[in-house]
């Protein structure tokens, strides 16, 4: 089996708060889990943008990512698409399922926006006249480039029938959120998610893998307009935390006192340490 979640950086130690660390990411830690199969996935506060160029602090944002991926990974169990997600374990941890990740980035875009924008000089907020799916190679090194499906399939980083699921669920994802989304008032501009190899016994089934939460979805209010994502990140438009806190309180997922509790602990903690 290839390496597990493709990370971005293997950790060397072996020790960490009494659990063995199998990788670390941008905005996440993944640790080996309490049983064959399962892993631990931590999230961080940490912030990158423009390939790890930008680099930040977004406190409390591991609380609100974890328990809002957690809830739109239920949900979306609930319709038949398979994740890697199993329980949460505590504000900042959930088990999942080890998975071999397949090395692309899946966006799916309903509004122009970002590099699209620029890319084709496309107004920033013009609405598709559908989604469009882009693959993208999960590579730092080479900026991940943008791949076409047949070089996907030539250099056999997916097979035809897995590209096939992929596409599949990912417009299935892409028309469940967009509705989701829209109850609480939000328009899904795009998002990006990854997919991963899940072996049990002697079949491999591909399954929807890492996080969905404003790290990797453009969400605008419907009536202002205004960014709820990490472009306000990205583009130092201010107010970070209160954007993904506004999310999971639309979506009802995270108590607005307890998260703001966790945002000022996290907030001392780090001024103590200066």
């Amino acid at each position: 089996m290839k390496d597990l979640y493709m990370p971005s950086k293997r950790i060397a130690s072996r020790t960490m708060n009494r659990r063995t660390p199998i990788y670390e990411g941008k905005a996440k830690q993944l640790f080996e889990g309490p049983e064959p199969g399962t892993l631990i996935q931590h999230f961080k506060d940490d912030a990158t943008a423009f390939n790890n160029a930008k680099k930040g602090v977004i406190n409390g944002k591991g609380v609100i990512n974890n328990r809002i991926s957690e809830y739109i990974m239920l949900r979306l169990q609930e319709i038949g698409i398979p994740t890697h997600f199993i329980r949460t374990l505590n504000m900042r941890e959930q088990l999942v399922k080890a998975v071999e990740i397949v090395p692309l980035e899946v966006i799916v875009r309903n509004v122009a926006a970002g590099s699209f924008s620029t890319r084709f000089g496309v107004e920033e907020g013009a609405q598709l006249p559908y989604p469009i799916i882009e693959f993208c190679l999960k590579n730092d090194k080479l900026g991940d480039p943008i791949v076409a499906p047949e070089i996907v399939i030539a250099f056999q980083w997916a097979q035809p029938n897995e590209l096939e699921d992929i596409t599949s669920m990912a417009l299935r994802i892409n028309d469940f959120l967009s509705g989701l989304f829209l109850g609480v008032g939000i328009k899904l501009v795009d998002f990006k998610i990854e997919f991963g190899r899940f072996y049990e016994g002697n079949t491999v089934q591909i399954i929807l893998a890492d996080e969905i939460s404003p790290d990797c979805c453009r969400l605008w209010d419907i009536k202002t307009g205004e960014k709820m994502d990490k472009d306000r990140f990205r583009r130092d438009l201010g107010k970070v935390e209160e954007a993904y806190r506004e999310v999971a309180h639309r979506l009802g997922v995270l108590p607005g006192n307890e998260v703001k509790e966790e945002v000022k602990k996290i907030a001392k903690t780090r001024k103590k340490g200066k």
